[in-house]
């Protein structure tokens, strides 16, 4: 038996869009019960506007803050953030009835530099966005420790490697198990201070490289009888069971990396060349072959799982509305989620990755061939699998000797 959603009265300025947003609710494919929520925040930011005496122009990216400031001062336990307010905010803007934000205008010098410092990450060095935020969370700091917050003015012309030790070490003690991240952006960062002419010195050598040494330890790979184990563990009757199997098996058979599953769209999908196309590292693009056993799955999800209102060309949707195209956490999440569900623990997406190569190698696949397949830039990366290719390993090791007659062992 279904239960009946309470709909919310909408009285004041938002009420000539609120019969629109149920519909719009609809068409995105909100449960009832989901939409009736929703219509209930906006009927109370409707009723938050008549008390203030404002319209639906007072909805500045301010007021909103202070809206939901208010909202949990009362006591809400749901809905208490802005992101709550992007599917009303989204649809009014759709109509032209409220304006598009732009982000703030970076005002000090730090951030005014780092929005330089983003736009040469994106533009020159082709970076991901995700890449580009993590290098400008972790190279901030390193700003903002030499800003002169009293003057407003940051001097970079006197910095010397004396000070790039000192924050690296500082980094190492505080946040030991993000030294390396950190180190590999303060490099890009000091690199985009001298090609822009902000330092007159090369100082991105003189980042020292934390301890550590490549190549000592063997991939994680599962083994096939896990790798099936995690894929029985879909429930393939239902569409969020068909789209966790069709992902789990582009994890485990092609390699593709969690951020490559994400960003796959249905125009990547070649079905008469039998071909994909892979939005890699660094703005790559590559087309792999597409075996059978590969391309079956993700044809019974796009014919009896993928929501039909869908918002966007993403092959793997979100499971509830608003349909929307799986994130890279999305996709690692639900790569544990069916590890515990299969008994094998937390296993990380990248294990998969792992898997395939070495089921490659226990094939007959050789190095270059998995370097290709794995998207490799650089042969040392693939040169890890070596140590698990026993039988090549096997012809390298010396026999061991032996008691013989009248002689030592």
């Amino acid at each position: 038996m279904t239960t009946a959603p309470c709909w919310a009265r909408v009285t004041g300025p938002l009420a000539p869009y609120a019969q629109g947003f149920r519909a719009e609710l609809e068409r995105q494919g909100y449960t009832p019960l989901s939409a009736a929520v929703q219509v209930r925040l906006m009927a109370h930011l409707d009723r938050w506007l008549s008390r203030e005496g404002l319209d639906i122009a007072g909805l500045t990216p301010a007021r909103v803050e202070e809206y939901f400031a208010e909202r949990r001062a009362g006591g809400y336990v749901g809905e208490r953030t802005v992101r709550a307010l992007r599917p009303l905010l989204g649809y009014l803007q759709q109509l032209d009835v409220l304006p598009v934000f732009a982000p703030p205008v970076p005002t000090t010098p730090v951030d005014q530099l780092l929005a330089r410092y983003r736009g040469y990450l994106i533009v020159e060095r082709g970076l991901s966005e995700n890449t580009v935020e993590l290098n400008l969370r972790l190279a901030g700091p390193f700003l903002r420790e030499r800003a002169d917050t009293r003057a407003g003015r940051l001097d970079l012309g006197a910095l010397t490697g004396t000070e790039v030790n000192a924050f690296v070490v500082t980094v190492s003690r505080r946040r030991p198990g993000s030294v390396k991240r950190t180190v590999t952006a303060l490099r890009s960062l000091l690199v985009f201070l001298h090609v822009t002419g902000l330092l007159d010195r090369p100082l991105a050598a003189a980042v020292p490289s934390p301890p550590g040494w490549t190549q000592t330890g063997l991939p994680k790979a599962l083994s096939d009888d896990q790798v099936a184990a995690l894929l029985a563990c879909c429930d393939r009757t239902t569409p969020t069971g068909r789209r966790d199997f069709a992902i789990l098996t582009l994890l485990a058979r092609l390699g593709l990396r969690v951020g490559e599953v994400a960003a796959l769209t249905l125009q990547d999908i070649d079905w008469r060349r039998g071909e994909l196309t892979v939005h890699g590292k660094g703005n790559r693009r590559d087309r792999l072959p597409l075996p059978a056993d590969v391309g079956e799955p993700i044809v019974d999800y796009l014919r009896h799982g993928r929501p039909t209102m869908a918002l966007d060309r993403a092959v793997f949707q979100r499971a509830q509305a608003p349909y929307r195209g799986l994130t890279s956490v999305g996709v690692s999440t639900l790569v544990e989620v069916a590890g515990r569900r299969a008994g094998l623990g937390t296993i990380g997406a990248h294990r998969l990755r792992h898997s395939a190569a070495t089921a490659m190698l226990r094939h007959g696949g050789s190095l270059a061939e998995i370097g290709q397949t794995l998207r490799h830039t650089r042969a040392a990366t693939t040169a890890i699998y070596a140590k698990v290719d026993e039988r090549a390993l096997r012809t390298l090791a010396r026999p061991w000797p032996v008691d013989t007659p009248g002689g030592a062992s």
